[in-house]
């Protein structure tokens, strides 16, 4: 079995890849997808006693009152990710044992590299975005101002920190061009 990181900073569209790796029944580990079943699951009680009831509303976390919060506090963010980078660890780990005769599998995580996750990974496939394309899509995605973009982005290493550790780089200036990169990655790693 080989593990496939798929990565790269906020807005970069490595989440848009993923039905790509699905449709060639590839199993895909979406990790801030299940950190926040996980919040809403498992982990809520340790968030209320952490950061406090106002953070849920109708028995959801509410992700952008949250993201203000650890984006604008170094403190608050660590203590979040200590609560939440094992639990997501526990989950993959899971994940791997259900799927341990799939051939290969993707784990796509935004911080990859950050939280030394990278490490576990085959081989890593980078996704690159030039940054005012980045800040558009997650504008319009999340509903949020430029500032707290570039406060999130702050948060996470630039892609030129990421490039060398990378095994693969996708330039995703349209998703066209990014799948047809993908394409030819994928051949290389059935080699």
């Amino acid at each position: 079995m080989k593990i496939i990181g798929l990565t790269g900073g906020i807005g970069s569209g490595k989440s848009s890849l993923l039905p790509w790796f699905k449709s060639k029944g590839i199993p895909c580990f979406e990790s801030d997808k299940v950190g926040k079943q996980l919040l809403n699951g498992p982990l809520k009680q340790k968030i209320i006693d952490c950061f406090g009831p106002e953070f849920y509303q109708n028995d959801t976390l509410d992700t952008k009152m949250m993201a203000q919060r650890v984006f604008r506090d170094k403190e608050a963010l660590e203590k979040l990710n200590n609560l939440v980078h094992p639990a997501v660890s526990h989950a993959f780990n899971d994940f791997i044992e259900k799927n341990k005769n799939a051939p290969i599998l993707v784990k796509e995580a935004a911080i990859l590299f950050e939280t030394g996750a990278y490490k576990d990974c085959d081989f890593v496939i980078l996704v690159c975005a030039p940054i005012e394309k980045r800040i558009t899509r997650v504008t319009q995605r999340d509903g949020v101002k430029r500032a707290e973009v570039l406060a999130r982005m702050a948060k996470q290493w630039t892609d030129d920190k990421k490039r060398p550790l990378a095994d693969f780089v996708i330039e995703n200036d349209s998703l066209e061009e990014a799948i047809q990169q993908l394409e030819a990655i994928h051949t290389k790693l059935l080699v």
